[in-house]
């Protein structure tokens, strides 16, 4: 990467990253941070020379959710912000579904992923076909997928959802059946709070199928930390945790109830990111690493932003079908908030 060059280390730089170093302090070295900086830098004035916005999700480590992201947030924030950004080029620091719902939702500008192949064992779990075979099996019957599926998916697919949002979606569906696809733990948490009878998918995430109640249930009675898992674990640790909530609702929680120990099960780069912005409380982190997210870093970042790929391309006919189903979810996710308004 010689022909990308990188401004000098020096203290005027030093300082006017200061804040940010401040505030992730607890979370890395000083000298791991300024090995970094020069990163940060070329990417920051790299993005602002093109016109590119950089959305970061949780899970990234955090010198790139502090250091050159423009918008955070989980995969309905970052779905929803994509459809407002003005600048022509996204730069999607997550996986590639992600990056997929980016360009389905912004057909005319230019997405790219930084790794290619940073992708998703949940999209991975189910194919267009596999759930057109689905379908025909219940035919009639409503499908509400996860947004951690490829385009193709989503084009068979009558509405999306996320986790913080698939137990409204699933009950405002005028439908007595569901088929929900493709995460078997979100699904069942599902089927736990609604009426409906839900019909399941055998897909799961790698980093949250790790997990296990026993693990919950040993490290609160070492720790006794207040425990939030995410939906996607197995039910067994579901029922040890104190909270179940997707990641914006984890945030949301903490924010409202301030305990003074955490434990998040989930993916580890959340905890340090939320640490960050709750320095007061204390973090515990019995988490597992994501390995397709973590194929983002501030080298490939900066190369993507010079090189202007990897581009990511979705079919016209697939997408069309797919926008249905993400904006579908983003009008409904909408309706809740303007009814409390």
């Amino acid at each position: 990467m010689e022909h990308f060059p990188l401004p000098e280390l020096n203290d005027a730089l030093i300082e006017r990253y200061q804040p940010i170093q401040e505030k992730i302090a607890h979370l890395m070295p000083e000298e791991e941070w300024l090995t970094h900086l020069p990163w940060i830098e070329a990417i920051n004035q790299r993005k602002q020379e093109i016109g590119a916005v950089i959305l970061a999700h949780n899970y990234q480590t955090p010198e790139i959710f502090y250091g050159v992201a423009d918008i955070t947030g989980d995969s309905l924030a970052l779905a929803q912000q994509a459809t407002a950004v003005e600048e022509n080029i996204i730069i999607q620091c997550g996986v590639h579904f992600m990056a997929e719902t980016s360009k389905i939702l912004n057909p005319e500008k230019t997405v790219i992923i930084p790794d290619e192949r940073a992708g998703c064992s949940l999209a991975d779990s189910i194919t267009a076909d596999g759930l057109r075979a689905l379908k025909a099996r219940y035919p009639g019957v409503p499908v509400v997928s996860y947004v951690n599926t490829t385009a193709e998916v989503k084009a068979e697919t009558d509405v999306c959802c996320t986790s913080a949002n698939a137990i409204d979606i699933v009950n405002a569906l005028p439908a007595e059946r569901i088929i929900f696809t493709p995460d078997r733990y979100l699904g069942q948490h599902v089927a736990n709070h609604t009426d409906k009878e839900v019909i399941l998918w055998d897909g799961a995430c790698e980093v949250h199928e790790q997990f296990t109640g026993e693990q919950v249930r040993h490290f609160r009675e070492e720790s006794g930390a207040f425990i939030i898992a995410h939906p996607e674990c197995p039910q067994d640790v579901l029922a040890e945790a104190d909270y179940i909530g997707s990641t914006s609702g984890m945030i949301d929680h903490i924010a409202r109830h301030q305990p003074q120990k955490v434990a998040l099960i989930t993916e580890c780069s959340m905890s340090d990111n939320v640490s960050a912005q709750f320095p007061e409380i204390q973090f515990t982190r019995p988490c597992n690493l994501c390995p397709h997210m973590k194929r983002i870093s501030l080298k490939n970042i900066l190369r993507s932003l010079h090189e202007l790929g990897p581009e990511v391309q979705v079919d016209e006919a697939v997408a069309r079908k797919a926008r249905r189903s993400v904006e579908r979810m983003l009008e409904m996710s909408r309706k809740p908030a303007e009814k409390a308004a």
